[in-house]
């Protein structure tokens, strides 16, 4: 397995008109980039994995703590930034290279075997879609009809052979807007293969905004105090003489959430999914069983959009413990630290709560289901 795919995204994104820079606005409940970044991972068969970013943005990228990939400083030009990839490759023994914008995060897996194939038997293979509208041209005040059947809009991914490219790459003025136009320039062969429409780009800001439904749910649990017992609260062990009593690790924070999440998608309730009656979840931590159901509602298009959340006890005080939780949740549920809210209550010494003997939480969720 030789292969590599690089990301593109050093550009300057100003055609996107956002304070936050276009590769890191979110898209479909998380950063542009990192759909590609995760397409790339999932499909399992590049020996690497190169991100190239603008070296103004590294405050973003450290927000992201994205593990086991290259990340490397772009160029001024697109061309630049493949090159200065490409360079690095040098020392490794790369038969193909995949090269992706970021700004395109909607490629299906079947499109990257579909070039992998084509690769085999050519230098350079990129899908592209026949244009289906009248194309017109203006030279100075003339204006022109051309044939649609002869215009392609090219996307990317596009695959090459890693030493054909390299040898070509010495072009890396803004006249190079892909890596096929290298091997057109020199007269050489290319394959063009059938791209998918869904393969759109994110161009401005508003190409963002698509067709969805945000949806609401809301969780509640209690757990009683005991000697002898951890406790966890949103997937963070806490120093205490007592913990909860329950069959699970009783993280009332994840049990709540979890019912907030399911009924948001309407799918039923943690019990349903996790029954109390299975020794399989006997003392079963808590964070393997919201992966689960996190894993369950994106295979079905729901993304989280916002958690809001109340822990009520009267001991341990959870301000101090509030940013590990808040730091916990975000990992778990993969979305920003901004789209989650976390309040400490107590209940005045009044009742179980108050007197020391159990915990409650409280969950508000919305989700976003994509067409």
């Amino acid at each position: 397995m030789n292969n590599c795919f690089i990301i593109l995204a050093a550009g300057e994104s100003k055609r996107f008109n956002s304070k936050t820079p276009k590769p890191y606005s979110l898209y479909r409940g998380k950063p542009l980039l990192l759909h590609s970044i995760d397409k790339a991972k999932k499909y399992n068969k590049f020996s690497k994995i190169i991100l190239v970013i603008n070296k103004k943005h590294k405050k973003y990228i450290k927000k992201l703590r994205i593990k086991d990939i290259k990340i490397i400083d772009g160029g001024k030009t697109r061309a630049e930034s493949a090159y200065k990839s490409l360079k690095y490759l040098k020392k490794y023994n790369i038969k193909r290279v995949m090269i992706h914008d970021a700004a395109r995060p909607n490629f299906s897996l079947k499109l990257l075997d579909k070039l992998i194939n084509a690769s085999k038997s050519n230098y350079c293979v990129i899908p592209a879609l026949q244009a289906t509208d009248t194309i017109k041209q203006k030279i100075f005040k003339k204006i022109k009809n051309l044939r649609r059947e002869n215009i392609y809009l090219v996307q990317t991914p596009q695959i090459f052979d890693y030493k054909k490219l390299y040898s070509l790459q010495s072009d890396i003025s803004t006249n190079i807007t892909d890596d096929a136009s290298l091997f057109l320039s020199k007269g050489k062969k290319i394959k063009i293969i059938k791209g998918e429409t869904s393969n759109n780009k994110i161009t401005i800001n508003s190409d963002t905004k698509i067709s969805n439904k945000i949806k609401y749910g809301i969780g509640f649990d209690v757990h009683r105090l005991v000697p002898n017992k951890s406790l966890y609260l949103g997937g963070i062990k806490i120093p205490s003489s007592l913990g909860t009593l329950g069959h699970s690790d009783g993280d009332p924070v994840l049990h709540a959430l979890i019912d907030s999440i399911l009924g948001a998608c309407s799918m039923g309730d943690i019990g349903q999914k996790f029954s109390d009656k299975s020794k399989k979840y006997k003392n079963i931590r808590s964070t393997i069983l919201i992966k689960k159901i996190l894993d369950q509602i994106k295979s079905k298009n729901f993304s989280i959009n916002n958690i809001d959340l109340n822990i009520i006890a009267q001991k341990p005080r959870i301000s101090k413990f509030k940013n590990k939780i808040h730091q916990s949740i975000s990992k778990i549920c993969e979305i920003s630290k901004n789209q989650i809210n976390i309040k400490g209550k107590t209940t005045e010494k009044l009742g179980l709560i108050g007197k020391e003997k159990a915990i409650a939480c409280e969950v508000i969720t919305s989700v976003i289901k994509y067409d």
